[in-house]
């Protein structure tokens, strides 16, 4: 679903018109419509007026956590083992110098990846 089709979604759900959303907002009829009919995104200095005016947050709006029926929370998908806990005690008792380097080692780890992945296509 893309940010336009949560906007829909949600107004369906709330029963609020495109009429009653503008009038929240000072957003014009048109430009709703607009979304509706083009497929397009408000622009994104709207975005906030307009979860203010259908009583949602952002992150609900841009990521559709708690309004699409089809979200799927990545974060759902980890089960945290022993192995798991045992390495987060050894993080949480690093120091702050130590810390920052392991995270820059993570991150070039990851980018040491995406390179190989990219090499193997």
């Amino acid at each position: 679903m893309i940010i336009s089709e949560r906007i829909f979604y949600v107004m369906e759900q709330k029963n609020i018109t495109q009429l009653e959303l503008s009038r929240r907002t000072g957003i014009a009829t048109s430009n709703i419509s607009d979304w509706k009919k083009k497929k397009t995104n408000p622009k994104a200095d709207c975005l906030l007026s307009i979860c203010d005016a259908l009583d949602i947050t952002p992150e609900q709006l841009l990521t559709g956590k708690g309004i699409d029926p089809e979200y799927k929370d990545t974060d759902m998908d980890y089960e945290v083992t022993r192995a798991d806990i045992k390495i987060l005690k050894q993080i949480h008792s690093l120091g702050d110098e130590h810390y920052k380097r392991l995270m820059v080692y993570l991150k070039a780890l990851q980018k040491l990846d995406a390179m190989e992945s990219i090499v193997e296509e």
